[in-house]
């Protein structure tokens, strides 16, 4: 983790399954007020994550850069 910082991702728009180019980041659910605490997601060796409170689905493509998501808009620009 060190030397990078960690994207953020929200699903304000209640997506199923969220792509993303990271294996290693934070979802804070919706944008504030309506966001859960932020959470520290990892894949691991995994191509996938349900975040544990808002059940959204990421889903790793290495065809996205860290900074994309598909469908587009989820980065989180706190």
């Amino acid at each position: 983790m060190a030397g990078h910082s960690i994207p953020h991702f929200q699903n304000d728009a209640g997506h199923d399954v969220i792509e993303i180019g990271v294996t290693e980041f934070m979802c804070c659910g919706a944008n504030p007020p309506h966001d859960h605490p932020h959470v520290f997601l990892d894949m691991g060796d995994e191509r996938e994550k349900i975040c544990s409170y808002c059940s959204t689905l990421y889903r790793y493509s290495d065809a996205l850069k860290p900074n994309e998501t598909k469908p587009a808009g989820c980065l989180y620009e706190g």
